[in-house]
């Protein structure tokens, strides 16, 4: 998995090529201007989500891979909105020299290239990639590129099944590309054709802008195709070669909420038989997904060590790490947390350690139905138990809160048991206050510990006690209201009631 385009943390490939160097220089133009009508949503379509990130990141993370010295996004539909994101996590990253250029009205393939042309250097070579096309593999881009230097223009190309709606790739009797044609102006014998065009293209920067002068809308749709230049470099003598793929995941493309949802689970697929290579046993490989995290920026990716287990609707989010024999109970959310060899997560257990992290020591044993906050810093062999909430606090090795309570800004020592339904009033109104709780403290089942308090070592405190005062070690405190007893007490009854009149 590659370094994270939104990660503030992951900076963005610099460019490998000067930009004065001429041939070597590359640039990636991103047609990202389509209305996407069929995802029926206010959400441009480039922002959809695969994986937790927009589209159009993933497509920005291949122009990174390809170390490209400029970026020219084409924008339409939602301009601003697309170009507000796609700029905030560009500058999180930083390195990747971004532009817009903006396609109004939108008159086809050709016309939006033709708006990115003067934001171009017009040396080296161009790539061409589309917004919503997210899966495309970096060594397959890397060998389109390579296929069309120096003076060549390069297609990507895949075998389909069912090529319907695809621009056919036409093919001369030397088997040489002669041209591509757009499934409504093809004819019944090209139809039949299985070869088509990606939508993703590598050609020299001047063939690029000499073409695109010359480009008319004379077709069944009224608009200017970029598969045209094919034929017009093949008429004027330059090499048009096609680099063939038989991975349809890598070109297929996003219009409507089906396609989007179908493409997440192959995405998903693939990374689960990739852990699964390694020696993770997945109990349905078809119920787990690996997300980013695009509040944090960190990009998706588990780490697992030997004998991992993981069960059934689990969700990672950002970087997990999961050690040596872990075991992840069904319908667990983790995300951005570090799980030490022999825990065990248990079922509904909802983990999220956001930008700060989460930590489980070796031997824990969690959930189910607990919740780890970002700063939550587990030990060895410590206990979280169903319905217990811990947040910025540090849980030493064997210490236990087993039901039902809250630890929020707390140390807890080594062994010390935290009673069920207790809590740490942590918060004043306005500031954030800590608990300490030394090693080998009891805290017995409601109380409350009004911070900033610390109960000394070996301490008891009293079930059903407010704690506001520091204790001695070894003191047993209790902080209750006197029992009052009534005898013989009778409680009020309800009075029947008068039917009216």
């Amino acid at each position: 998995m590659t370094a994270a385009f939104a990660s503030p943390s992951a900076p963005l490939a610099s460019p490998a090529s000067d930009p004065t160097s001429g041939g070597d220089a590359l640039d990636v133009v991103v047609m990202a201007a389509g209305k996407g009508t069929r995802m029926k949503s206010r959400t441009p379509k480039v922002l959809q989500r695969l994986a937790g990130r927009p589209l159009l990141w993933h497509v920005l993370d291949q122009a990174v891979s390809l170390a490209a010295r400029r970026v020219v996004v084409v924008t339409g539909h939602g301009a601003a909105e697309v170009e507000a994101s796609t700029a905030g996590a560009a500058g999180a990253g930083g390195g990747l020299d971004l532009q817009f250029v903006r396609q109004e009205p939108q008159l086809g393939t050709g016309h939006a290239v033709q708006q990115a042309v003067p934001a171009l250097a017009g040396d080296g070579t161009v790539v061409v990639l589309s917004g919503d096309v997210p899966l495309t593999r970096a060594d397959t881009l890397a060998a389109l590129v390579a296929a069309s230097r120096p003076d060549r223009l390069a297609l990507l190309t895949v075998t389909l099944p069912d090529p319907t709606g695809y621009g056919r790739i036409v093919r001369g009797a030397d088997d040489a590309v002669q041209g591509i044609v757009e499934h409504k102006d093809a004819s019944d014998a090209q139809r039949a054709i299985d070869e088509v065009y990606s939508g993703i293209m590598a050609v020299p920067a001047r063939l690029l802008a000499a073409c695109l002068r010359r480009l008319s809308n004379d077709n069944a749709q009224g608009e200017y195709y970029l598969t045209d230049i094919v034929a017009m470099a093949v008429a004027d003598g330059v090499p048009v070669v096609a680099h063939r793929i038989a991975d349809a995941l890598q070109v297929a493309g996003v219009n409507s909420p089906l396609q989007l949802a179908e493409l997440e689970r192959a995405h998903q697929l693939r990374q689960a038989r990739a852990l699964m290579e390694q020696g993770v046993r997945l109990a349905d490989p078809a119920r787990f997904d690996v997300r980013d995290d695009p509040r944090s920026g960190a990009r998706g990716q588990l780490v697992c060590g030997q004998d991992v287990e993981i069960d059934v609707n689990c969700v990672f989010t950002g970087r997990v790490e999961l050690g040596e024999g872990v075991q992840i109970g069904a319908h667990c959310c983790i995300a951005n947390a570090a799980i030490a060899a022999g825990a065990v997560i248990h079922p509904f257990t909802h983990i999220d350690g956001e930008k700060a992290g989460v930590s489980v020591g070796a031997g824990a044993l969690i959930g189910p139905f607990a919740r780890l906050r970002p700063g939550a810093q587990l030990g060895s062999e410590v206990h979280i138990g169903n319905f217990v909430e811990v947040k910025n606090s540090t849980l030493a090795d064997g210490a236990k809160a087993n039901h039902l309570a809250y630890l929020g800004d707390a140390t807890v020592g080594e062994r010390v048991n935290y009673g069920a339904g207790s809590i740490t009033a942590n918060y004043d109104g306005a500031n954030k206050h800590r608990t300490v709780i030394e090693a080998d403290v009891h805290i017995g089942s409601n109380c409350v510990l009004v911070a900033p308090v610390t109960i000394g070592a070996g301490g008891t405190v009293g079930g059903g006690s407010t704690i506001a005062k520091s204790t001695p070690p070894g003191a047993l405190s209790v902080a209750r209201g006197k029992q009052i007893v009534k005898e013989n007490w009778q409680r009020p009854a309800k009075q029947p009631r008068v039917p009216e009149a």
